[in-house]
């Protein structure tokens, strides 16, 4: 079940909402993690096991840590749960992986069978990373309330695509929290907002990115506007997707962290990854990139700690070599506008910095986009002139035409204006805002009855 299907919005979610709003707190917690656990199983119920595991795993863990006093004992405990957590992750998500690559360097023929990825696995593993380590770090006390801790693990507003959440981040909320009118209206205004910028943007830039892919021959700008389109789907698909999880949090009296800034407007790279997927390149920061050393080292240690940080942020997104390549792409990126390409990126204009940026974007979601480096190829080719119908073909002013509106309310959608109109708008006449968000919901609504391309890019992470 995902955030944008009909059973979800029309069905789950309702019932989930009623329930939490009408009954007295205390079993508020005991409705969030049935409907998360329903959530859940309705894709693949047996990792419902799997889940449960963890759950007890890492609050026995948590649990243990409190308890100790020696700190040699404390930091094998550590060692213990972190590896647990790594090995579970692991084994579903990288085994078959691992073992393709090993007969394909070794004269051996392992067998090993594919198995189903579990939804939300390498979320719901980070958070409870998170949770082990900042009770080893005595950043919060251990959470003694096994209901509390399930709650935080499974919830599914999230769990299937994040933001990572901190334990700290809501350790007051799980046992206390208020919701207003005020904030549950906000919280339905802001998944109105990401569920339409994932169906009426990111659906129809996703079509046409896929056409584009599908065609064949074709021109350099068509190939542009390919992985133009494709740049702005993966934005819409993914914010729009934490818009919902941050609005539903609202609605059941949560504050989950913000993931996106807006990383289009950005003139670095470094900037963007300020800026996108926030939670996780703040994971990253305080969890592996810290513990390293982060930049208080010489340069030839701080250039490997942001090696290792890419390679694993990129191994973070799938069990794929493009997707290493992609986390080595920005750390190689990273590491050149630090050292080398810094003072010279300060004395070009803000526009040209921008353009610097989005194509080096751009480019790097061609290798994100194309798990098969048979494909990776050939499109990078297409973008540089090597195997297309030229400079320009009838097809780009085609699509151009087909998709005009779409391209540019995509555009104005991923910078700042549109927000800052709807801010202002709400504070003079709030009513119309909700008519509009509300109007756009129920043509997004629309769309998914009539339509049926309505994939999920992170669905698989």
């Amino acid at each position: 079940m995902v955030f944008s299907s009909l059973n979800f919005l029309l069905i789950f979610l309702p019932i989930v909402l009623l329930l939490h709003s009408v009954l007295p707190f205390k079993y508020k917690n005991i409705v969030l993690l049935a409907a998360s656990i329903i959530f859940y199983a309705w894709g693949e119920p047996v990792y419902v096991i799997l889940m449960i595991l963890s759950i007890g795993f890492n609050y026995m863990s948590g649990l243990v840590l409190g308890e100790l006093e020696d700190p040699h004992m404390r930091k094998r405990q550590l060692i213990f749960a972190v590896a647990v957590n790594l090995l579970l992750l692991g084994f579903f998500k990288y085994a078959g992986f691992l073992v393709s690559m090993i007969n394909a360097i070794l004269p051996l023929k392992i067998e090993f069978r594919s198995l189903a990825l579990p939804v939300g696995i390498s979320f719901y593993t980070f958070q409870a990373l998170s949770y082990v380590i900042d009770v080893y770090r005595k950043k919060v006390k251990p959470q003694e309330n096994l209901l509390n801790f399930a709650v935080y693990i499974t919830m599914f507003p999230q769990l299937v695509a994040g933001p990572i959440v901190k334990y700290s981040d809501i350790e007051l909320q799980l046992s206390n929290r208020k919701i207003s009118r005020a904030k549950f209206g906000q919280g339905i205004e802001r998944l109105l907002f990401g569920l339409s910028k994932k169906v009426l943007l990111a659906n129809n830039l996703g079509l046409l990115y896929e056409t584009i892919q599908a065609s064949g021959s074709r021109s350099i700008m068509t190939s542009w506007l390919g992985i133009f389109a494709y740049t702005l789907q993966i934005y819409f698909d993914f914010s729009g997707y934490s818009d919902m999880a941050i609005g539903m949090g609202k609605m059941l009296g949560f504050t989950f962290p913000e993931n996106f800034n807006f990383p289009y407007i950005s003139d670095s790279i470094t900037e963007f990854w300020r800026r996108w997927h926030m939670t996780l390149s703040g994971w990253f920061r305080e969890y592996v990139y810290i513990p390293l050393g982060g930049n208080r080292v010489s340069m030839p240690r701080h250039i490997l700690n942001l090696l290792i940080v890419w390679v694993l942020t990129g191994f973070w997104h799938g069990a794929a070599w493009n997707f290493i390549l992609w986390g080595l792409y920005y750390g190689i990126l990273l590491i050149l506008e630090k050292y080398i390409f810094a003072s010279l990126l300060k004395k070009l204009p803000k526009a040209a910095r921008h353009i610097y940026t989005m194509l080096l974007v751009m480019f790097g979601w061609v290798l994100f986009s194309n798990t098969d480096f048979g494909s990776m190829r050939t499109y990078v080719g297409t973008l540089f002139g090597i195997g297309t119908k030229g400079f320009l073909d009838l097809a780009f002013f085609y699509y151009i035409r087909n998709n005009l509106i779409i391209l540019i309310m995509g555009v104005l959608c991923a910078t700042p204006l549109i927000r800052n109109y709807i801010v202002r708008c709400s504070r003079k006449k709030p009513e119309v805002t909700s008519a509009v968000l509300l109007l756009l919901g129920i043509l997004s609504i629309a769309f998914l009855v009539y339509g049926t391309y309505n994939p999920f890019l992170y669905f698989r992470f």
